[in-house]
Parts: structure tokens; sequence; C-alpha cells
């Protein structure tokens, strides 16, 4: 058994550790707060174009885009999703993971036709160990999204499909649902897929039936969401970064509570030991001390 001094040394590093994780749990939980707010101000703009762009979808209108084009995939670009520090849970493991799997089922291209672009340190990383070289590093933007930056890694995305040099995008990514609750999702990017855009639209546009869809559109409906898409697919990659920035902000305050719960339940279970090794020490010394009266 541990002796009284190296119990009561426990107890204080177990102390000490639990101001550090209450304190990033606060740290994490006020992150959150500002996190959830970018998304609330982002909110009103995208459902304004989606609102615009599911109108004109849900009419008989016949769209030609480079970014619909559908060809065989010998090049693909995968751009996943990260933080930049840890103690966060499995947040960074689950990408990790998601990544080996998808270069899994893309093997047959082989690695120099499978393009990963790392947003955060700990998947750019994650790529050098899998034997990748990253196209570019984003831990700037994955600590601070920025839609400019955000804007900039979808254009290279866009111009690098357009001329094909890459025949399809994948993203990997957390998408925050609630504090809870974040789900690790694996998403086509490029080449867009109308239906699937006019479905989310739809989900988002609220009161869609009183939007009158009978506008005369210069100098075609088809041209006006052909000049969209590249507007959409920009804030796409702006709402995966702030879905990412959320979670992950989200995991960190999550694990932060579960290591304050063990380390209290922890600092319970040592101060029970400790009195209970106190109190034998003493039973001992009094049981020596009333032998040594009766000699």
């Amino acid at each position: 058994m541990a002796s009284l001094k190296e119990v009561k040394n426990r107890i204080s590093s177990v102390k000490s550790t639990r101001q550090i994780t209450s304190a990033m749990k606060m740290v994490a939980s006020a992150k959150l707060h500002k996190a959830q707010g970018r998304i609330e101000n982002m909110l009103p703009y995208q459902r304004k174009l989606n609102e615009i762009l599911t109108n004109f979808l849900s009419t008989d209108v016949t769209v030609e885009s480079p970014y619909t084009n559908e060809r065989p995939v010998e090049r693909i670009a995968i751009v996943a999703f990260s933080s930049n520090s840890s103690l966060c849970g499995a947040f960074n493991s689950n990408v990790a993971k998601m990544l080996e799997r998808t270069l899994e089922d893309y093997k047959s291209l082989g690695r120099e036709n499978i393009l990963i672009y790392p947003v955060g340190k700990k998947v750019e990383e994650a790529v050098r160990k899998l034997g990748y070289e990253p196209q570019g590093s984003y831990q700037e933007m994955a600590d601070k999204p920025s839609y400019v930056q955000a804007y900039e890694l979808a254009g290279l995305l866009m111009k690098e499909f357009l001329e094909e040099r890459i025949d399809k995008v994948e993203l990997i990514y957390h998408h925050f649902k609630s504090t809870g609750s974040q789900v690790l999702t694996r998403d086509k990017y490029l080449p867009i897929n109308l239906e699937k855009v006019a479905e989310e639209a739809t989900e988002i546009t609220v009161e869609k039936s009183r939007f009158n869809n009978d506008y005369i559109v210069e100098p075609s409906a088809a041209r006006l969401i052909a000049e969209l898409l590249p507007k959409v697919l920009s804030q796409k990659i702006y709402t995966v970064l702030l879905d990412s920035n959320t979670s992950e902000h989200a995991a960190r305050m999550l694990a932060m509570q579960a290591a304050t719960d063990n380390a209290n339940e922890l600092i319970q279970d040592l101060t029970k030991q400790y009195n209970k090794s106190r109190q034998q020490a003493i039973t001992n010394e009094l049981l020596d001390i009333i032998g040594g009266s009766l000699k």
C-alpha cells in the first residue's frame, strides 16, 4: 500500500490537473459559443442563396455547367478538415481513419493521382505519416475560419476541376448537429449534383410554397444558375470549415468535461484511500502504545 505522503502528493497532482481541464472546458465553451454565432450570422445569406437556386431548379430549366460534368475518375482531390491542437477526444483520429479508408478506396489510381488538401495541423501530420505530400498548408484557416481563405481554396479546386487536372473532389469533415453530436461526414464536392443541391436547399428554405417562380430572367435561367454554382461551391467550403471548427470546440468541451469528472472521481477514491491509510496508521500506533504499557 502506498504511503500517506505518496497518496497526499497524488491527490494534490490530480487537483492541479482538474484545474487545468476545468479551465480548458470553459475556454472551449466560450469558443463554441462564438463559433455558433458565426454559423447563425452566415445562415441568412445561405438561406437566400439556396432559395434563389431552388426556385430556378424547380422549373424545367436545362442546366449546362462544367461543374456538373461527370467523367471517369483518373485523378482525385481530397480535402480533409481537422484541428491544429489535440485534447478533443477522438475528433482528429476519426478524421485520419476516414481519410485512410478513403485512400484505400482510390488506391487503384496510384499515389501520384491522389491529391490531399489538409485543413488543420493534425490531419496534415496524418497525411505525411501515410506517405503522401500535402497540397499546401491551411493551418491558419482551421484555427480562424475565413471566408476569403475558403473562397481561395474553393477557387483553386474549381480551377483544377475545370482544367481537368482532377476529375473528382471529396470532403472529409465533422458536421455539427449539436453540442453532444458531431457527425463524421464524407461528401462529394465536385462534380456538383444539382438534384442533391436542390434537396438540401429545400430542407433549409422555409415556406418555399409562398415564393413565385414565374420570373422573366435575362439572359436566361440556365445562365443564372450556371453563374450561381461557383458561389454555392465557395459557400460550401466555408460552411464545412465552420462546421468543422464548431465541432472541434464541442468535442474539446466534452472531452475536458469528461476529464474533469474523472479527476473528481479519482480525488474521491484517493481521499478515501488516504483516510483509510491514516486511520490504519493511527490504530497501529495505539496498539503499539497499549502493547508497550502492558509489558
